[in-house]
């Protein structure tokens, strides 16, 4: 469908960059995402949300009264401006709240709206009916109305989709891999087609125009989220984890990726302009490669919150980074420790767009 009628849609994502009235996140509590670990993790939370709290309200879920106040004594003794933050108790499964959560648009009024995939924790864990309650509480909870995506093939299903699989620019183009929605690995929806997803990314974001990849970084749980991998940083402008030593793993996929973008264009019609991201060195813990990437960055109004992993290529990232968002602090955030549990910035926040 041409551009121009996007107008004429029933819902819009805006990007990423696009005003935020608040932040949600959900508390970690969950301890085998993080072997040994989940102390540690508590303050690398308290950290995000300081810096988070610096640019906009921050919506913090916890699972029940007694996290609510260990986490207001986190956030006490972390000097977060507290005024900025508001609890939540809601019973969750996980942390991971871009996937668990609903993902926010605006409908044909300039509404806010929550749109509901249906979350079965990437078709590989079996705990996940807490988080399926999320979304509804996230709707409640900010006033908004709340839309349940089915699938375009059978409305008497649901579609099964997380937030981290997605990336928009905000006029109409999507970011998505083969990897994560057409593999039969995981599979989120068998039996969907590419034309089918693509007709639900038009129904329920605006999107008329979505760029597949091929697939995502090592070491991702979800096999193949875009938000690894690939993400836009204004229209017309894509950054690309990018491996260019052809003795890792990664080097052919990165190739691939690569070579899609540069032959691609928008849903203006524009060619996209590919800023290539270094990866930093291979993260492993007990044999197992973790999906540590920039990519995984968040944008907040004032900020930009990017991981670091203790890598000289760190102050690479950040640099590229800073380019592509001048008007916005570019805060690095230690994340050796968090992505033990397979995700980091990105894959806990969910933005709430301003109405």
């Amino acid at each position: 469908m041409p551009y121009a009628e996007l107008k004429s849609l029933n819902y819009r994502m805006p990007a990423e960059w696009s005003a935020h009235d608040a932040t949600w996140v959900a508390w970690p509590h969950e301890t085998s995402d993080w072997p040994g670990k989940i102390d540690t993790i508590h303050w690398v939370y308290a950290e995000i949300v300081r810096e988070l709290a610096l640019s906009e309200r921050v919506e913090i879920i916890v699972r029940d009264e007694d996290q609510r106040g260990f986490v207001s004594d986190c956030l006490k003794k972390n000097e977060v401006l507290l005024e900025q933050c508001r609890l939540h108790v809601v019973p969750t499964d996980r942390s991971w709240l871009r996937d668990s959560g609903p993902t926010a648009v605006y409908d044909k009024t300039g509404a806010l709206t929550w749109m509901q995939w249906n979350f079965n924790a990437w078709a590989r864990y079996a705990n996940y009916q807490s988080d399926q309650r999320v979304p509804s509480a996230i709707a409640q909870t900010s006033g908004a109305n709340l839309i349940r995506a089915v699938r375009p093939d059978d409305s008497s299903r649901p579609l099964v989709l997380e937030g981290g699989a997605i990336d928009v620019d905000g006029e109409g183009t999507l970011l998505a891999t083969e990897e994560c929605l057409l593999s039969a690995v995981q599979e989120r929806n068998p039996g969907l087609t590419r034309a089918g997803y693509e007709e639900a990314f038009f129904k329920y974001l605006g999107v008329s125009k979505t760029i597949w990849l091929a697939s995502g970084i090592e070491g991702d749980d979800t096999h193949g989220h875009i938000d690894d991998v690939a993400r836009f940083a204004a229209p017309g402008k894509v950054l690309l984890a990018y491996e260019d030593a052809e003795t890792e793993q990664g080097y052919a996929a990165s190739q691939d990726n690569y070579q899609r973008l540069i032959h691609a264009s928008d849903a203006a019609g524009r060619p996209l302009e590919v800023v290539k991201l270094p990866l930093p060195r291979k993260i492993v813990f007990d044999s197992q490669v973790l999906p540590a990437s920039y990519l995984n960055f968040y944008i907040a109004n004032r900020t930009v919150l990017v991981p670091t992993f203790n890598d000289e290529k760190d102050r690479q990232a950040l640099q590229i980074i800073a380019d592509l968002f001048p008007g916005r602090r570019i805060v690095g955030i230690h994340s050796v420790d968090l992505v033990l549990g397979f995700g980091t910035i990105h894959c806990l926040t969910q933005q709430q767009p301003a109405v």
